[in-house]
């Protein structure tokens, strides 16, 4: 039976897979134990490899295919499995399917629960019978610590009062179709949302202004191969290989590059279902786009209650809580040659000109090299030093972005936390000095509850200074 969300898949010779990544993808959701398969699968494989796909999720809708998955993944190192009954498979699920799925995931190669969930859509099995069969998966994956996979069609408000039920808070929303309120209660459930060919198309205008506000952390890539193919090749077979073009289109639309949504992707999918080698250090240089962005330290002067360093480690992909600060010589020797960059920007999991002498040192040798050099920081470098340390960058600073992130000095202390006493009053005078010295100055405020974005951009008007509105949750 078709597991398709809304196109078919013709079974055609795929064309050519698209040009490799510069960072291996992971194609979370598809079926390449499916019939569409069997006369080219190792073809199939083969070419999501060339691709630079490093590693398949091969998913489970009804029991032989669970079984087929299942033993695929154990003859290749790179796939996967997650075991199911599709919802349109519903009115077959047994107590034995139960525990015959229950046996299946002991196997070291299986990931994950799923495809499970509700489709209201089709109905090919009746409502009642959809939902005593998902929250039977619910149990077996609390049972069995695994991720859910959840397929939701016309059936959102369901779903999620399922799920909410279930306790579970560990899985994806695959080949998501919602709107964003759908996605924020998704999310606040602990569920990653999941992406697939349909954001390339053309008319899919409110999948792709969706693909542009997941957070990172949250988002994840897949095919749902054979279906759903993206363009270019929309109407013929899907598989892995066109993955690539998912993520090309995702890259577009959130303003990165193709490698920094392969780095993001596959670290949410390695951490989700638990596979493949993670970093157990923090990056000292990271690029995001064309600009190098060099990590010197954890510490900080605030404690502001909507930076990422608080519940996570990692920003567009990178680990970045550090287990030492790095030396100079470190620093140098990540950054190589700093003319192939826009620009080297020190910022990073804390206040980078808490460490000032390696921050001018590194500058100043940047510089020396044809490097553009960018400064990150709260504007705290006067209090945190006991002097003007302002005219001390001249001439080795091109730019420099001040988080203002408040209209007032009430307003500052309650979102920011800041270790000093009248630190807001510190942080206008440090904007107005920068102007004395630094060709560049920005002041950026975070767009959240109790921010007045309208007074903050009236300050740095008055101040003479440029002014970005930064998103909550969108950092990098």
């Amino acid at each position: 039976m078709k597991r398709c969300n809304d196109e078919d898949a013709p079974s055609t010779d795929a064309a050519t897979a698209t040009s490799e990544p510069s960072s291996a993808l992971i194609d979370t959701h598809c079926h390449i134990e499916m019939k569409e398969f069997d006369r080219d699968r190792d073809d199939v494989i083969a070419r999501s490899r060339a691709a630079g796909i490093e590693s398949l999720i091969t998913i489970g809708s009804d029991l032989e295919g669970t079984l087929k998955g299942v033993a695929l993944a154990e003859q290749h190192g790179d796939i996967y499995a997650s075991v199911g009954i599709h919802p349109h498979d519903a009115k077959e699920f047994t107590d034995e399917s139960y525990h015959r799925l229950k046996d299946l995931a002991r196997s070291a190669k299986v990931v994950a629960i799923g495809e499970t969930g509700l489709d209201f859509h089709y109905d090919h099995s009746p409502r009642h019978v959809q939902r005593r069969v998902f929250e039977q998966h619910l149990l077996l994956a609390i049972k069995t610590g695994l991720p859910v996979v959840i397929h939701c069609r016309e059936a959102d408000s369901d779903t999620l009062e399922i799920v909410r039920s279930s306790g579970v808070s560990s899985g994806v929303f695959h080949c998501f179709s919602g709107d964003m309120a759908m996605a924020d209660q998704v999310m606040a459930l602990g569920f990653s949302i999941s992406l697939a060919g349909p954001v390339t198309f053309k008319k899919a205008q409110g999948l792709q202004k969706l693909a542009r506000m997941v957070p990172d952390d949250y988002l994840l890539i897949e095919t749902d191969a054979p279906y759903l193919t993206p363009e270019p090749f929309r109407g013929k077979r899907n598989e892995p290989a066109y993955l690539v073009h998912t993520a090309k289109r995702i890259a577009e639309l959130r303003g990165v590059s193709l490698q920094d949504i392969a780095r993001i992707t596959t670290l949410n999918a390695k951490r989700l279902f638990r596979i493949g080698w993670l970093p157990d250090e923090g990056e000292i240089a990271y690029q995001i786009r064309d600009s190098l962005y060099l990590n010197i330290t954890n510490r900080c002067t605030n404690r502001c209650s909507f930076c990422v360093k608080f519940h996570s480690d990692y920003v567009k992909g990178h680990r970045l809580r550090l287990s030492r600060e790095p030396t100079e010589e470190e620093l140098k020797a990540k950054i190589g040659d700093p003319a192939r960059y826009r620009e080297i920007v020190f910022c990073g999991y804390g206040e980078p000109l808490m460490r000032l002498e390696t921050v001018k040192s590194i500058a100043q040798w940047v510089k020396a090299r044809h490097g553009r050099v960018r400064i990150n920081t709260n504007g705290h470098a006067n209090l945190i030093h006991g002097r003007n340390i302002i005219p001390e960058l001249k001439g080795i600073v091109d730019s420099i972005s001040i988080s203002l992130d408040a209209q007032d000095e009430e307003t500052y202390t309650r979102i920011c936390g800041p270790s000093f006493p009248d630190a807001f009053s510190a942080v206008i005078k440090f904007i107005r000095d920068a102007k004395e010295s630094v060709p560049d100055v920005q002041i950026t405020a975070v767009d959240m509850p109790g921010v007045d974005i309208m007074r903050c951009r009236e300050l740095a008007e008055q101040l003479g200074a440029a002014f970005r509105v930064r998103e909550l949750d969108v950092v990098g």
